[in-house]
């Protein structure tokens, strides 16, 4: 490992020494993700970000036919607007039907549900049912037209904001597609809502890891953050902080 030293003024303007790196030996794997030469039967890559929550979007077509697909590359990437956001390499029927309608439904994939997320993945044709071929009830959302999964215990109505399209080598790389909606309606299962909070380790989220693995999260910790006992006041005193 190269010893790596920086230089410069910190947040409040004082001049720091580049800091000191130790220089050791490390048995540990190294590749590049160019020539991805890492020597195992599977690719690490997924294994390391892990877990990742599922998102379990739901949809409907143009021509009224639902259809539910869990994705692996989903998050909520902002909280005012609400925004979350999935990935997913080569087009598909979901990417498909939000782009037509403009609208899309996160179902929240427990462990409890497994079988019928896993089946929702399978390859099928776009004139096919996955809320039937899953074993699932679809549901009427309150503000948009795609249904919802009936048994997962929290909902996110979305509204379609953009698609876009990461970049890829063509004709090495798979193309991805990053689709990103606004939330307008939450609807959570008030048997998880405890003392004011939401209970999300008994909700038991399903998660995915690498390879053919699903995650489960078995408990929490709860930590302050540094702005919360004080170390962060002029940013709590942003006008653009909501209270």
């Amino acid at each position: 490992m190269k010893n790596v030293s920086r230089s410069g003024r910190g947040f409040a303007g004082t001049l720091h020494r580049p800091p000191r790196y130790e220089t050791y030996e490390t048995i540990s794997m190294y590749y590049e993700m160019a020539a991805n030469d890492h020597g195992l039967p599977h690719d690490p890559l997924k294994a390391l970000v892990a877990p990742r929550p599922i998102g379990w979007i739901s949809s409907i077509s143009a021509d009224g036919i639902p259809n539910l697909a869990p994705y692996s590359f989903f998050n909520l990437l902002a909280t005012s607007p609400a925004i979350v956001g999935f990935s997913s390499g080569m087009r598909k029927d979901s990417q498909n039907n939000i782009e037509e309608t403009g609208e899309f439904v996160y179902n929240f994939a427990s462990v409890d549900l497994i079988d019928a997320v896993n089946i929702s993945s399978s390859h099928v044709a776009s004139t096919v049912n996955e809320f039937e071929l899953a074993g699932v009830t679809a549901v009427a959302s309150t503000c948009i037209k795609a249904p919802r999964v009936a048994e997962a215990h929290a909902h996110l109505e979305c509204e379609y904001l953009q698609t876009v399209e990461l970049p890829h080598v063509s004709g090495k790389e798979i193309p991805w597609s990053l689709i990103l909606g606004r939330v307008v309606a939450v609807h959570i299962d008030d048997a998880f809502i405890k003392d004011g909070l939401v209970d999300t380790v008994g909700m038991q989220p399903l998660t995915r890891m690498g390879y053919m693995d699903y995650g489960v999260l078995s408990h929490k910790i709860t930590k302050e953050r540094p702005e919360e006992i004080g170390n962060m006041e002029t940013i709590k005193a942003s006008p653009h902080i909501a209270k």
